[in-house]
């Protein structure tokens, strides 16, 4: 369960009203990569082999997941991993995997404006109409939704979708990723690390997230709402738009 129901008194125009409101749930998790513990995850309590799957390949610790097993609130991870895990604190307050440099995206994918517009209508969320507290990525592929995951952090909700394709086996090289969150650089090396060639905002980056997503090839778009948004990197990838500056 996403929610529970806490009693409250709701003031409108001064007067005071008894209500009951669903609020999100704060759960915590420990990962565990190849029967090591690497972190305590705050979390929403779901998708959790996806987040599990998907928090080794977006902080760059390997390309490929073996198995996730959940005992509890614990995750254990079996992966091929390249280096130790050192941790650092991330914009928000959430945990990630220091790296001094995230993975170059190669890919030939190029999606026209309308699904661009399409991505961000699918990130819209029941559980956020109901709560206000939680962020929602979505994964799609060929414009079909292939993943979404609404979360308390925003950080993990990238990393349930990307764990989503990863145990399906996907082409993440051929998917694109829309979220609710704004995208400093953190955020952006996750979608690097995952190679995925496009990501979409609802909101504001940061200029590290800028830099960041031109170094490593991610067309990177932010304040896309309804029919308007905005490209901060690698405008090709989005079909005509080059042209039509010209």
């Amino acid at each position: 369960m996403f929610t529970d129901s806490y009693p409250g008194i709701r003031v409108e125009d001064g007067v005071p009203q008894r209500i009951t409101d669903d609020v999100i749930r704060e759960d915590r998790f420990s990962l565990y990569l190849n029967n090591t513990h690497i972190l305590d995850q705050v979390a929403s309590n779901d998708m959790l082999r996806e987040l599990g799957a998907g928090f080794v390949i977006c902080e760059g610790l390997s390309d490929a997941v073996e198995s996730v097993t959940v005992e509890g609130t614990d995750i254990w991870i079996e992966a091929d991993a390249r280096r130790d895990a050192t941790l650092e604190m991330r914009t928000g307050g959430g945990h990630g995997i220091y790296q001094t440099e995230p993975r170059i995206v190669t890919s030939s994918l190029s999606i026209p404006p309308e699904e661009v517009y399409a991505a961000t209508a699918e990130i819209l969320s029941d559980t956020w109409l109901k709560t206000g507290g939680v962020h929602c990525s979505v994964l799609l592929q060929e414009g079909t939704l292939f993943a979404k995951s609404c979360d308390i952090g925003r950080h993990n909700t990238v990393d349930k979708v990307v764990g989503a394709a990863e145990l399906q086996r996907a082409d993440r090289t051929l998917c694109y990723i829309g979220c609710t969150g704004r995208q400093p650089s953190g955020m952006v090396g996750k979608v690097a690390n995952a190679g995925i060639p496009i990501l979409i905002s609802r909101a504001a980056p940061t200029n590290k997230g800028i830099a960041l997503a031109e170094k490593v090839g991610i067309t990177l778009i932010n304040f896309s709402r309804e029919r308007r948004f905005t490209i901060f990197a690698h405008p090709e990838r989005i079909s005509g738009i080059n042209e039509m500056l010209l």
